[in-house]
């Protein structure tokens, strides 16, 4: 067995009753001086467009929405089956865009903490296709996140015998026992790309393999966790955020 497989596999072992368990961090209102800064001037975007129309890949496979150069820099580590990521994309993300990203303050990068097969597959499916729709699947992922999760957890026996499948076959075939391709596809995402995407056994491994490594080095034993210019936060609600992105300068 290869390294790079062992991290995909303890996924795909872990047992649904279980995936939960690394959701949700105890976090509280903690600002830092190294955080304080002066006020900081809009700054704007390429002509015609808003900062928020701009995504950027990073090397560690973060999704950056804004100005890649924002003074600013928030990185949110989520999983996509976490209800304390999902109460985060309902009460302040969209405000994280609209009040600060497309200011050019700020930037919002989101990583993926993977938390079990079924949040390896969502990962995989906000990145098919165009890197644009990563964001805006994450919070339809997020939004609805009881309805995408309920025929997992009803139909767990027949999804944990797909996983069983050849490696080409295992997630196309338990994303049908999911219902994920019904749920993407009223968000563009077709049966086929999402297909293709589920197929390739190598890009699920890259996923998987970069939270593993990324949440020993940063210490991210919870979602969501939050940094702003690298330096990690004892926080996980938009509430708390706020006055420390303010507080750095965003005002």
């Amino acid at each position: 067995m290869t390294t790079t497989r062992r991290p995909i596999l303890a996924a795909i072992a872990t047992p649904l009753a279980i995936l939960l368990a690394a959701c949700g961090t105890d976090g509280t209102a903690e600002g830092d001086a190294t955080l304080e800064g002066e006020p900081i001037a809009e700054i704007a975007p390429p002509a015609g467009q808003q900062w928020t129309d701009t995504v950027t890949v990073t090397e560690g496979d973060g999704y950056v929405l804004g100005n890649p150069e924002a003074p600013i820099k928030v990185v949110e580590y989520a999983s996509l089956t976490c209800p304390a990521c999902a109460a985060f994309a309902t009460d302040g993300a969209d405000q994280l865009k609209e009040e600060y990203v497309n200011t050019g303050r700020v930037s919002y990068e989101l990583r993926n903490q993977i938390h079990g097969p079924h949040d390896l597959m969502l990962a995989r499916l906000v990145r098919c296709g165009q890197k644009e729709a990563y964001h805006p699947r994450s919070d339809m992922v997020w939004k609805n996140l009881q309805a995408v999760l309920q025929p997992v957890f009803d139909n767990e026996q027949a999804f944990s015998q797909a996983l069983q499948l050849p490696e080409e076959q295992r997630f196309v075939q338990a994303a049908q026992v999911a219902g994920f391709y019904d749920f993407f596809s009223r968000f563009g995402l077709s049966r086929d790309e999402a297909q293709s995407c589920l197929a390739d056994f190598s890009s699920m491994e890259t996923i998987a393999a970069n939270s593993t490594q990324q949440s020993n080095e940063f210490e991210v034993t919870g979602t969501p966790t939050f940094f702003v210019n690298g330096q990690k936060l004892d926080v996980n609600r938009w509430t708390d955020l706020e006055p420390i992105l303010q507080q750095a300068g965003a005002r």
